[in-house]
This record gives C-alpha cells, structure tokens and sequence, in this order.
C-alpha cells in the first residue's frame, strides 16, 4: 500500500531543491539592484524573495520528514508537517508584507529620491521572468503529485513574479517622470498583495492541519466506489477522509448481508480496499471500515441476487453521494428517498 511513498518524496524533493537555488540566486540579484537603486519597492521584492529562500528549507526539512516511516509515536506518519510548511511560509510573508506597508507610509511621509531607477528595471524583470518560470514548473509539479508543500511554493513565487511586475511598471513610471513618490506608492500596492497571499496559505495550513474535508478528493472516492460497487456492498455511509501528505486515511461504515461469514466479510473488505488504491491517483489510501449487518429495510434497494432471507423485493438502486454517504446512517427506501432511521 506504501510503495508510491518514496518516488513521491525523491521527486517532490528534487523540486523543492531547485526551488531553493534559484531563489538564492534571484535573492541575491535582487538585493544588489536594492543597494544600487535604493528603492522600497524593490527591497519588499528582494524581502519577498528572502522569505522564498526561508520557506524552501523549511518545506525541505518538511518534505524529508514526511517521508519517515510511520511509528509508535505517529501512527499516521509525518504528512502533516506539509500543512505546518505552508502555514510557516505564510506567516513569514504576512510579517513581510506588514513591513513593507508600514515602511511606504514613512516614506510617503519622507520621500528619498529613487537612484539609478533603469538597472533596477532590468534586474528586476531578469528575476521576475525567472520567478514565473519557477512558480509555473513548482505549481504544475504540486497538482500533478498532490503535494501541498510544492503547490504552497509554487504559489507564493508566482505572486513574487507579480509583484515584481509591479516593481517594473513603478520603475518605468520613476524613470520616465522622475517622481520619487511613486516607490512608496507602488510598495503598498505590493505590500496589500503579499499580506493577501499570506492569508490564503495560512488559510490552507489551518485547513489542513483540521481535517478539513477536501471536496474534489471525497468526490474521487465516491465516484470510485459508486462506479465499481457489488452486489454484496449494500450501503455505505459515515465517509471520513484525512489527508497526512500524501497518504489518505479513510473510515467509512460498511452493510453487508448478515448471513456472511467472517472470511466473507473479509474478503468484501479487501476487494474494496483493493478497488480504492488500484484507481485513486492523489496517492495511498488506508481504508477502516466497520462492517455493519443488512436489516429487513435494506432489501428494497439491496441489489443482491438469489438472497436467502429477502423479506422484502427489491425496488431501486440508491445512487451514491456525498448527501447518502458522509452521514452516519443506514439508507433505506421511502417512495424513492433515502432518509435516517
């Protein structure tokens, strides 16, 4: 069940590596055009920058803890240090972006004149161009590994790229009208946008770290079981699913015809398990369920053949959902409508 583990964590490291480089090497750029220029806006990019390098250390260290084994002590592994990562780095650019709002109202206040503004147009749109590259390849990678470490630093150097868009146009407008007041002006705009991207990712790290349902992945599951159900699966309901990095821990309760032997029920519960991670694609799944037996309202939408004890005939075949699955009840037919015992 575990041996997608490793490539996903050798892969998914390799990425946060090349995160890390580049952004040394686009922080130092950007702090050279800084101490030529002067410009506030161009120091919240190179801070911005600063915090890119912070944060892919930490999701490093994240990313090679998650990847332990699971113990005595963690029972589910270490994924959830992915949600601590993303909920760090978020936290670095709020206070970043608190900073530099707070540095553009002084100068708003005492304007400093902006020097050598054309250098630091260029330098900025070298490393603006480099940060879009390596927003887009670490985005494009964290949805195609389900990995919320990459997608959070995909993000966040995607809105430095932005931002250093509007470093460029606040450059441009310097050198070509020459008033200072335009780098201040141009900071709080940047400073509004990096606090707003700090909120989003502090706002994943809580859900995350809640167990808050995701929507697309409880969708996926369903759907799986709905399109590959049995006979013998009489009902599903009270579906839980916890995400730990990328392995998923579900519990959900199962009916099953009551006469069923203990290898019976075995062997149903293996076969879902086996259906579930031979066609989900985000990554492991650990299935718990508890096995519940059938009871006389469960036969008119029981779809099993040649049952011994049906007491009642079979009517319709009640279509799995998130409304019928995620409560905890059984189902049962009234004119055509499931509702609880």
């Amino acid at each position: 069940m575990f041996t997608s583990v490793l490539p996903y964590q050798h892969r998914v490291s390799l990425f946060i590596r090349l995160s890390l480089a580049v952004s040394i090497l686009i922080a130092l750029v950007k702090f050279f055009a800084w101490y030529k220029t002067g410009s506030l806006v161009i120091l919240s990019d190179a801070l911005e920058s600063l915090i890119n390098v912070t944060g892919a250390c930490f999701a490093w260290y994240s990313i090679w803890l998650s990847g332990k084994p699971r113990d005595t002590e963690h029972p589910y592994g270490h994924g959830k240090v992915e949600f601590f990562s993303i909920g760090f780095e978020g936290a670095l650019i709020l206070i970043a972006g608190a900073g530099i709002i707070w540095k553009a109202v002084q100068l708003l206040l005492h304007p400093q004149p902006v020097e050598s503004p054309a250098l630091g147009l260029w330098l900025t749109a070298g490393t603006g161009l480099a940060n879009l590259l390596l927003g887009w390849v670490l985005l494009r990678q964290g949805k195609q590994l389900h990995s919320v470490t990459l997608e959070g630093n995909g993000r966040h150097i995607m809105s430095d790229s932005f931002s250093s868009l509007g470093v460029i146009v606040a450059m441009a407008l310097i050198l070509m009208s020459g008033k200072s007041w335009i780098d201040p002006v141009a900071s709080l705009v940047a400073g509004a946008i990096i606090v707003i991207t700090g909120v989003r990712l502090v706002r994943k790290s809580v859900s995350g770290l809640m167990d808050e349902a995701e929507p697309e992945v409880v969708n996926t599951i369903i759907r799986i079981l709905q399109e590959h159900r049995e006979p013998a699966w009489i009902d599903v309901h009270n579906l839980r699913v916890q995400r730990f990095g990328s392995f998923y821990h579900v519990d959900a309760h199962v009916t099953l015809p009551h006469y069923y032997s203990l290898q019976q029920v075995h062997e149903q519960l293996t076969r879902i398990d086996e259906v579930l991670n031979t066609r989900f694609d985000r990554g492991s799944i650990e299935f718990f369920i508890h096995t519940d037996p059938c009871i006389p309202d469960s036969c008119p939408h029981c779809t099993l053949q040649q049952c011994p004890v049906r007491q009642q005939p079979f009517q319709a075949q009640l279509t799995w959902s998130r409304h019928n699955l995620l409560p905890n009840r059984k189902h049962r037919l009234k004119e055509g409508v499931p509702f609880p015992e």
